[in-house]
């Protein structure tokens, strides 16, 4: 194929991918409303996993049929770090609205295993500690334990969404659009990682950068459509739920690709440093964020101090794609 029919199809996948994930964060906001589990837990681990479910299909494929670890490091951390770039962007946009938002404090504890992941990213890749247990590296073990632990706090979260359902949809009505939402989704995120396989040949890029490029960037869609259209509900508790959630989770797709891999550890990735650095940064300031956002009081609404933390770390990203 030649190379504007290779961009089209990204672009019309990359679309598709919009779309349903739009469907799927007016759904979550749904069950949000009309169950009684924790809305904390709704965005961190329904949402996030369904949202981080492109990250899951795309990753497997780049080890399983494409043989291409690297591609997977470049997807995973770079969707982090674009998810991470959502947020910012939302505090930017609507500082004030997520001033006097209420946000679980389970999400500052899920931020704070996130930001240990990315140290033991730094570990692997810059100073190369690592070593696997039954040809496992230590780091999955760790990740899958530390992801489990993240569910406990997000599913015992007490920050709730107390607007009013005015939908006619049941419960199983929602529930079974989701399903089929979520289908579609994982469908246009399978193809998508074919295309930019081949959008970096192309282009003649190596496998780390078209993976934080174009594949985190498509593989982030849901949560950037999702994480949007939640905010515009006022429904920040999901929102961040949502992004930090699938952070956490898409870790654990990291931890599945190193399983299934067979040519050792998939962590020790000289080109991906760039990214595990300006990672590390972003989850820094994201959680300095959260942390000011528990203990602002009632009174203070620091709406500009959101907007500064929101363009520094949106200044990681740009420093990531300028001095890579």
């Amino acid at each position: 194929m030649s190379l504007p029919v290779v961009i089209l199809l990204y672009v019309v996948l990359a679309s598709m991918v919009v779309m349903f994930s739009i469907k799927l964060a007016d759904y979550v906001d749904l069950i949000d409303k009309k169950s009684n589990l924790s809305g904390a837990f709704i965005g961190g681990v329904v949402l996030a996993a369904v949202t981080s479910l492109p990250e899951l299909f795309t990753s497997v494929s780049s080890v399983v049929f494409l043989k291409k670890p690297d591609l997977v490091i470049g997807n995973i951390l770079g969707s982090n770090l674009f998810n991470e770039c959502i947020l910012a962007f939302l505090m930017v946009i609507w500082g004030r609205a997520f001033a006097k938002s209420v946000v679980g404090k389970s999400h500052t504890k899920t931020t704070l295993i996130s930001l240990f992941l990315f140290v033991m990213m730094f570990l692997a890749t810059y100073i190369g500690i690592d070593f696997s247990l039954l040809n496992i590296s230590i780091y999955t073990v760790i990740i899958l334990v530390t992801y489990a632990v993240s569910i406990k706090a997000m599913a015992g979260d007490t920050a709730e969404n107390n607007e009013e359902c005015t939908s006619s949809l049941t419960m199983k009505q929602i529930i079974v659009r989701f399903i089929i939402m979520a289908v579609l989704l994982v469908t246009a995120s399978i193809l998508v990682t074919f295309v930019t396989d081949e959008l970096a040949a192309k282009l003649n890029l190596g496998a780390t950068v078209a993976g934080a490029l174009f594949l985190g960037i498509a593989t982030s869609l849901p949560e950037l459509t999702s994480s949007i259209t939640l905010a515009k509900k006022g429904n920040f508790n999901a929102t961040v739920g949502n992004i930090m959630g699938s952070g956490m989770f898409n870790f654990t797709i990291m931890a599945l690709a190193d399983i299934l891999h067979r040519g050792g550890s998939i962590y020790d990735s000289d080109s991906s440093k760039m990214l595990v650095l300006f990672g590390t940064v972003a989850t820094v300031l994201v959680t300095a964020t959260l942390l000011l956002k528990n203990k602002s009081k009632e009174s203070e609404k620091p709406a500009m101090i959101y907007r500064l933390l929101g363009l520094a770390i949106l200044a990681c990203y740009v420093l990531f794609i300028v001095l890579s």
